[in-house]
């Protein structure tokens, strides 16, 4: 094996920079540069189907709707071989299938996709969020059964929330269920700010639908502009809305700084599920039916007060979480407790809130899930 030791590799013709298979190897370009969070929508800790609201498939990813007669369908599906993402190494994708809107598109309808992001993540980013020479790049893979025009929305969050401002842009699939690569370069302005703590700083909203209470057309593409939640977006085209079992489904979603789209930072599994933990954390607690083979923490009683814990996360949450209560089987199921949790971003205690003491030999048994949650 040899060893080539240099000074620098420059370009024989600028004397800077010099390309590798074609790239230019830069501080942006590197691993880590995607500042989304499971973009390749390979993580799905709560389930991979829901017809709920919210945070409920795929980590990370906030699905909202309102007004609808029947609720969508989302799910983490399986991209198909053969297509443009799969050949690019993308196998699941966030899939956002239409209930049987038999009303129409009513004026406060809506269904969207929300990813949000923590404000000081953006803020060390290297974006300079109120220079226009200064950008970043988002990039997505989109397929929708609805040929026509979607919408963007980009929100930023100043300091304590004030000086809201929002960046909407609009893209075409390029036809009916095909799959299509989507590029758009973001720059920054001089009114713009942004937060810098561990709360909400910026939103990306990929909308299939909004009524006319929340558009207005004299809302402008590739401008930013204060919020003005009249005019969140150009009047939004219903075709896809009135369309009964429509789909949409995006991967490969990806934010980076610069103005060029460089390719998909890839983690591995392992990785991106630790980063998405920050979130949401499912503690799977399993035991035998032995009243030794329960034992999960240290427990004591304090009065008429039972605790155990604590229990320490796995990853440090972005702030205190909340954390359902649960139903434990107590002592070869003697009796069972409920317990609810105080909770700090390392760990929880879990305290009864059944008046049945608990000996001092008993255990905790039974399987059960402990459910920290701190999402923006």
């Amino acid at each position: 094996m040899s060893t080539l030791k240099v000074d620098a590799i420059v370009d024989k013709d600028s004397g800077n920079t010099t390309t590798i298979n074609g790239k230019t190897i830069t501080a942006s370009n590197t691993q880590g540069r995607n500042l989304i969070i499971n973009g390749a929508m390979n993580v799905a800790q709560r389930g991979t189907s829901s017809t709920t609201g919210g945070y409920q498939t795929v980590d990370r990813m906030s699905v909202g709707f309102a007004g609808t007669d029947e609720a969508p369908t989302i799910t983490q599906a399986d991209v198909a071989s053969g297509t443009s993402p799969y050949t690019n190494g993308f196998r699941k994708s966030l899939k956002i299938q239409n209930g049987n809107q038999t009303s129409g598109a009513g004026a406060a309808d809506e269904m969207a996709l929300t990813y949000s992001f923590e404000a000081q993540d953006i803020n060390t980013s290297g974006w300079d969020v109120s220079s226009t020479s200064s950008n970043v790049t988002l990039s997505f893979w989109v397929k929708s059964s609805v040929a026509q025009q979607f919408q963007v929305n980009v929100r930023l969050y100043g300091p304590s929330d004030a000086n809201q401002r929002e960046f909407a842009f609009e893209y075409t699939p390029t036809g009916a269920d095909t799959w299509t690569k989507v590029t758009k370069t973001i720059p920054g302005h001089a009114s713009n700010t942004i937060r810098a703590d561990n709360a909400s700083g910026m939103f990306i909203q990929f909308p299939t639908f909004y009524g006319t209470n929340y558009t207005n057309n004299a809302r402008n593409f590739d401008t930013w502009e204060a919020k003005n939640n009249a005019q969140n977006y150009k009047d939004y085209v219903s075709t896809w809305y009135t369309t009964n079992d429509a789909t949409w489904e995006i991967t490969g979603l990806q934010l980076e700084v610069g103005a060029e789209a460089t390719e998909f930072d890839r983690k591995l599994f392992g990785e991106e599920l630790r980063t998405c933990q920050r979130y949401y954390e499912k503690l799977v607690v399993k035991s035998g039916t032995s009243s030794l083979a329960g034992v999960v923490a240290v427990g004591q009683n304090i009065a008429s007060r039972k605790t155990f814990g604590p229990i320490g996360f796995k990853v440090e949450k972005r702030a205190a979480p909340t954390v359902a209560n649960v139903t434990i089987g107590i002592d070869a199921g003697d009796t069972t407790h409920t317990f609810s949790f105080g909770a700090s971003t390392w760990g929880v205690v879990g305290v009864s809130t059944t008046s049945t003491d608990i000996g001092e030999a008993d255990s905790l048994e039974g399987d059960f899930n402990i459910i920290a949650e701190s999402e923006l």
